[in-house]
């Protein structure tokens, strides 16, 4: 009697809750899951065009100019180096991971299949940040831009419809700006959920259009604006510190670094889209690193170009291209077609930002850390409408209400959390499951993940008090959504 209890009592023990939290999901490189769902319509080079759809936008034509002013200097192109050689490192580990496991999810789903379940629902909550509110940082700079070309045209909209009621003062504290909504940015965030809502291949094919007329403007600029370039802008490339950490000197190069890497989130993009890849193990990775390497170097081009047209303390505004382009009066026919282009390209970075979210939501669902309801397929469309629909709820309710320096910090925190998180994961799972076949495989993978590891929370370091205390109120959040449900409902705890 003595051993069955012994016997019931062991079979009925629980592990520990730190164990629970830890327990990874098992990794089925052969796993397709949801590909009956979902359409398998992409290619590599819709891949690629999705990744620069996603990174080439409020990065290149605003937030290089605002960095530029407030941190770098014309030392941006140094920053703009920094940031792109630590997603280099990042895009290497995930083509890694997207080549031999072809799942929605990105960086969570590989942080779930390494590091276990709570550290992997923290990464997908904080993917919100990468996702929906790059969207929604995307939308404000879009507004901004529209509201410039209609003021051209002599239509002028109400100032407090068309900026954030909210704003930050000089001690990084929100405060009140006396407008109302932002109005513009909702509506652009509404119209692309419902393109999305429609199917991926409709808006892989408008995401094209609007990737190839954006990098089009960005070649034109470039080009033209060679000829006035001054080089005396360009001294000193890195302009002494003010006696402040992140104004100017080689902290605000890091610090410049730290927020501009908000400019390279994309490409990851392509990751989320594997389940719609016709080959993912191949196409993946080229979609990755395709378009990192591309909009690297656009990024560099363009703002060697606006630093050495005007001096880099006039670039502090909502539309740093325009004012280069102004500045320069023969160049005033590049005006209209510019901020077209440049309205274009940002709609292509809202659709592809939403596109990817959704996926995320969707694999957490299925996981069972949300609710089915986020895993739906709409029967005609083969899109994930539900959590589409409310990504683009959320989406536009913070691009209405937040400002845009306050979305970038915390875009560019997430975004480096979940980074270093799949750096590190590369490694684990080269210790845990050496027997896998990858199809890519990171080169000098100990050197190349760890120094990943290491740059990508390095440049979390230089960003801003407010933005580590936002993060934190934002992960109470998560983590009491993921105890008082995903817990709960975990199907790997079932």
């Amino acid at each position: 009697m003595s051993n069955t209890m012994n016997k019931s009592g062991a079979a009925g023990a629980r592990p520990s809750l730190l164990k629970e939290m830890c327990a990874v999901r098992p990794i089925d490189p052969a796993e397709g899951g949801g590909k009956s769902r979902l359409k398998q319509v992409l290619g590599p080079g819709a891949l690629t065009a999705i990744g620069l759809g996603a990174t080439i936008g409020t990065g290149i034509f605003v937030l290089t100019g605002q960095v530029a002013a407030n941190q770098t200097g014309p030392a941006i192109t140094l920053a703009l180096a920094i940031a792109a050689f630590g997603s280099m490192l990042a895009a290497l580990c995930y083509s890694e991971f997207a080549a031999f496991l072809p799942v929605p999810g990105s960086a969570y789903r590989y942080t779930y299949a390494t590091l276990g379940e709570a550290l992997a629902w923290f990464i997908g909550w904080n993917l919100l940040l990468e996702y929906a509110i790059s969207a929604s940082t995307v939308a404000v700079s879009w507004s901004a831009y529209v509201v410039s070309l209609l003021n051209d045209a002599h239509i002028h909209l109400p100032e407090a419809l068309v900026n954030a009621p909210l704003g930050v003062d000089a001690n990084d504290r929100l405060i009140a700006t006396g407008a109302i909504i932002n109005v513009p940015a909702i509506l652009i965030v509404l119209a692309c959920t419902l393109v999305l809502y429609v199917g991926v291949s409709e808006s892989a094919r408008a995401n094209t259009i609007m990737v190839t007329l954006k990098v089009a403007i960005i070649v034109i600029v470039v080009i033209a604006g060679l000829k006035y370039v001054d080089t005396a802008n360009f001294r000193p490339y890195i302009p002494p510190n003010t006696g402040s950490f992140g104004h100017f000197g080689w902290t605000g190069v890091l610090q410049g670094a730290g927020i501009i890497f908000f400019s390279y989130v994309g490409f990851d993009t392509a990751s989320t889209m594997a389940l719609e890849a016709r080959n993912p193990q191949r196409d993946v990775p080229l979609g990755i690193l395709g378009a990192l390497a591309i909009s690297a170097i656009l990024y560099v081009a363009m703002s060697t170009v606006l630093t050495g047209m005007v001096n880099y303390r006039h670039l502090n505004v909502a539309a740093p291209v325009a004012v280069a382009l102004d500045a320069h009066p023969q160049l005033a026919w590049l005006g209209w077609p510019v901020k077209i282009g440049i309205i274009a390209g940002m709609t292509s970075v809202i659709l592809t930002s939403l596109l990817g979210q959704p996926r995320i939501l969707l694999s957490m669902a299925d996981d069972g850390l949300l609710p089915p309801a986020m895993a739906r397929c709409h029967p005609r469309f083969k899109t994930p409408h539900v959590s589409t629909f409310w990504t683009g709820v959320f989406a536009a309710i913070i691009a209405g209400i937040f400002p845009l320096d306050v979305l970038a910090d915390l875009v560019s925190i997430g975004i480096l959390l979940a980074f270093a998180v799949v750096c590190l994961g590369v490694l684990v799972l080269r210790r845990t499951r050496p027997d896998v076949q990858r199809p890519f495989r990171v080169p000098w993978a100990p050197v190349t993940c760890t120094l990943g590891t290491v740059v990508c929370l390095g440049l979390t370091l230089t960003l801003s008090n407010g933005t580590w205390w936002r993060l934190l109120v934002w992960t109470i959040v998560g983590m009491s959504i993921y105890a008082l449900y995903g817990f709960r409902n975990s199907r790997l705890r079932q």
